[in-house]
């Protein structure tokens, strides 16, 4: 089977559109993709990480990646609606054969942001941890034990404005067991906190389904006495799921998952924090296409790109699932 597969195959679902080959040369010169420019609501993706590896789903290295990652800012841009968002997770990047850690990451968050051509701005910065990560870098943390375990991803939300479609009420935490008591009891301590913050004296009576999200995604539990509090609407954040039906269903067919795919809990979550039903949601570095999947359970329209063909098989295994009722069909070009 051919790693690269024919340029302009495209699958379709209900809802989207997964089509074959590198999204940026597509994106460049089809002029019926060309209609997207300014139409994208939400654009998510997980790029390959700067490693200092080749990986198998195809990554850069150094300044060749930097070059080619700061590049995307005006492409994405174009893309966005004006009040649309672009959200991007990132690992960290460490010195070739040093137990240093990189700037390139924030190089390439800069240079994006900054670039003439895109007028970009970071809008807010999330941390993702996985305490399941595997050690790495290796040679630094498990043969030499000179560095601590590498547990945690970036994820940058970006947009064209100050003020991008958004709105926390849809993506509320559980309350606390503590919270929960307070409701019931109607009372706390309120005055003046050691903080100088003044604190009033029915300021946390009021029932709102919920606590705001914070940046922070806790992928399992930091503490295994307390549950953790993912937003009522958002599947589980962990990929280290085994029953779920893909991973089964891959098992099953004697297929190898990709090695780094996106969190479906961290996709729902944005579309469900930065879009509407019906908004449109694009993924140019789609992988297996969790976002396609994702949008498509929420009634999201979707495009996703991808080049290699066994992870176009793997879309199609995520799409095969029951529940979604919705397959990937291969479409005439």
């Amino acid at each position: 089977m051919s790693d690269e597969i024919e340029q302009n195959k495209k699958y379709k679902s209900k809802l989207g559109k997964l089509l074959v080959g590198n999204s940026l040369e597509l994106l460049k010169n089809d002029k019926k993709l060309a209609k997207l420019k300014g139409k994208v609501n939400l654009i998510i993706t997980s790029p390959p990480f700067p490693l200092n590896n080749k990986k198998q789903y195809g990554n850069e290295k150094g300044e060749e990646y930097k070059d080619w990652f700061i590049k995307l800012a005006p492409i994405f841009s174009d893309l966005l609606a004006d009040d649309g968002s672009l959200v991007i997770e990132i690992g960290n990047a460490w010195e070739p054969e040093r137990p240093v850690q990189s700037l390139l990451h924030l190089e390439c968050l800069l240079g994006m942001v900054k670039h003439p051509e895109a007028n970009l701005r970071l809008i807010q910065e999330f941390i993702c941890y996985n305490p399941s990560k595997l050690p790495s870098p290796a040679q630094w943390v498990t043969v030499n034990r000179f560095r601590t375990v590498d547990s945690y991803t970036h994820v940058w939300w970006i947009a064209k404005n100050d003020f991008p479609k958004a709105d926390n009420s849809k993506v509320l935490r559980p309350y606390s067991k503590s919270m929960e008591q307070l409701l019931k009891r109607q009372s706390y301590n309120s005055g003046k906190r050691p903080s100088e913050h003044q604190i009033s004296e029915a300021g946390f009576l009021k029932d709102n389904g919920g606590s705001i999200s914070h940046n922070f995604f806790e992928m399992e539990a930091l503490d295994e006495k307390r549950d953790v509090r993912l937003p009522h609407s958002v599947l589980s954040f962990s990929n280290t799921n085994s029953n779920d039906y893909f991973l089964k269903t891959c098992r099953e067919r004697g297929i190898t998952p990709h090695p780094a795919r996106m969190s479906g809990g961290l996709v729902n979550f944005f579309i469900q924090f930065l879009t509407d039903e019906g908004d449109l949601v694009l993924d140019p570095f789609s992988g297996s296409n969790t976002t396609g999947y994702c949008a498509e359970k929420l009634n999201r329209k979707w495009v996703s790109f991808e080049v290699k063909e066994d992870y176009i098989e793997q879309a199609r295994v995520r799409f095969s699932d029951p529940s979604l009722k919705s397959p990937l069909k291969k479409m005439k070009v």
